[in-house]
C-alpha cells in the first residue's frame, strides 16, 4: 500500500505502474499541457514532470511510496515517526538509516531545492532527445526555426539538459537559476492562407541591452502548415535585459487573422455559398476558389433544401500530425428568398406546386 497516490494520479498511471507505463504516462500528458501548446499549463507541466522524474527512479519511488511526497524529495519532516527526521541531508536511500547516522539524500536536483520550471523543460528535452516522442506527437524541436527554443530549455548546454544523473533529468542544484525569466507574450497575426500553406515571419525586436540601452533583434518565427491559433512559440533569453542579469522570454501566440469566404472549424473550413431563390430551385452551376486558389465546380440540378450543407473531404486544412491528410470544406447554402412576389409569380408557383 502506498502512502499517497498524487504522482501516479498526474501521470494517469497506477501505483503499480511498470516503467513502460510511466513513459507512457509522462509523454501523453506533458505533450497536452506543454506550455508551448494551446492547451499548455506551466503548473500542471511542472507537477507532471516532477513527478515523473521522482517515479522513474526506483530509489526516490521506493522513498515516495513509503514515506510521501517531501522525503521523496529530499526534504524530511521532524516527527511522526520519520525515520529521516534530524538527518543531515535527508534520507540516505530506500534501504533505511545507515547505521552510523549520517544522511546525504540528493537525487541530482532534490535535497530539498524547489522543482523549477528549469527542471521541468530538462526532463521534457531528455524525454524528446532520447526518443520519447514519436512523429506523429507534433511537438519536434525542429518546429521552432530561427535560434528558438522549447519554452525553458537550456541555450548554454547540447540538448538542453545540463547535469543529467543516472535515474533522474533533473539540473543540479548549481546550476539552477534562482529566479524564472519573465515571459513577455506578443499575439502573431497571420492570415488563412499562411496557415494552410506554411510560412516565415521575421519579427523585429527592439530590446534593452545589457547596458540598458536599445538594440534591435530579428526573430524567426516558422509557422507550419496546420498550425491553429493559440499555438505558442517560445524564444528564451531573447527580451530586455533584468535586473538580475537575465533576458526575458519571448513568446508569440499565432493568432489567425479573419477571412473574407472562409471560416476554420479545426481542421475543417466552412463557408456560405449565396443563391437566387430559382437557383435553390432550378439547380445552378458555379465556381469557387478553395484556400490553395484552385478552381472546382459546383454543380447541382435538384432543389437545395433549407439549411443544407455539401461536403467536400480533403479540400480543409491541412492536418499538421498527419503530413499529407486535409479536413473537409463545408458549404452552406444561403438562399436568397424574396420579399414579396406579384400576381403572376403567384400563379405561376400555384400551377407549379
Amino acid at each position: 500500500m502506498v502512502k499517497e497516490t498524487k504522482l501516479y494520479d498526474l501521470l494517469g498511471v497506477s501505483p503499480s505502474a511498470s516503467d513502460a507505463e510511466l513513459k507512457k504516462g509522462y509523454r501523453k500528458m506533458a505533450l497536452k499541457y506543454h506550455p508551448d501548446k494551446p492547451t499548455g499549463d506551466t503548473e500542471k507541466f511542472k507537477e507532471i514532470s516532477e513527478a515523473f522524474d521522482i517515479l522513474s527512479n526506483p530509489e526516490k519511488r521506493e522513498l515516495y511510496d513509503t514515506y510521501g511526497l517531501e522525503v521523496a524529495r529530499g526534504n524530511a519532516p521532524a516527527g511522526n515517526g520519520n525515520p529521516f527526521a534530524g538527518g543531515a541531508g535527508g534520507a540516505g536511500g530506500a534501504g533505511g538509516v545507515p547505521p552510523n547516522g549520517n544522511f546525504s539524500f540528493n537525487f541530482g536536483g532534490s535535497g530539498g531545492h524547489p522543482f523549477s520550471n528549469a527542471d521541468a523543460f530538462n526532463i521534457f528535452s531528455q524525454f524528446a532527445h532520447g526518443g520519447g516522442f514519436g512523429r506523429d506527437d507534433d511537438f519536434g524541436f525542429s518546429n521552432f526555426g530561427g535560434g528558438s527554443q522549447p519554452f525553458g530549455s537550456s541555450s548554454s548546454m547540447p540538448g538542453g539538459m545540463p547535469g543529467g544523473m543516472p535515474g533522474g533529468f533533473s539540473q543540479t542544484s548549481s546550476s539552477r537559476p534562482t529566479k524564472e525569466a519573465d515571459v513577455v507574450t506578443m499575439k502573431l497575426p497571420v492570415s488563412l492562407e499562411d496557415l494552410y500553406q506554411g510560412t516565415t515571419k521575421k519579427m523585429k525586436l527592439n530590446r534593452k541591452g545589457r547596458n540598458g540601452l536599445k538594440e534591435e533583434k530579428i526573430l524567426t518565427v516558422n509557422v507550419r502548415p496546420g498550425w491553429k491559433a493559440g499555438t505558442k512559440v517560445t524564444f528564451q533569453n531573447e527580451g530586455d535585459y533584468q535586473p538580475d542579469g537575465q533576458r526575458q522570454t519571448i513568446q508569440f501566440v499565432i493568432e489567425e487573422k479573419p477571412h473574407p469566404y472562409f471560416k476554420r472549424d479545426n481542421n475543417n473550413l466552412k463557408m456560405t455559398l449565396p443563391l437566387t431563390f430559382k437557383e435553390s430551385l432550378l439547380g445552378f452551376n458555379k465556381e469557387i476558389t478553395t484556400i490553395d486558389g484552385r478552381k472546382i465546380s459546383l454543380s447541382k440540378t435538384q432543389p437545395i433544401q433549407p439549411n443544407q450543407i455539401s461536403t467536400y473531404p480533403g479540400l480543409g486544412m491541412p492536418i499538421s500530425k498527419h503530413p499529407g491528410q486535409r479536413g473537409d470544406l463545408e458549404i452552406a447554402y444561403k438562399v436568397d428568398y424574396p420579399l414579396s412576389l406579384t400576381p403572376a409569380q403567384r400563379e405561376a408557383i400555384n400551377n407549379a406546386f
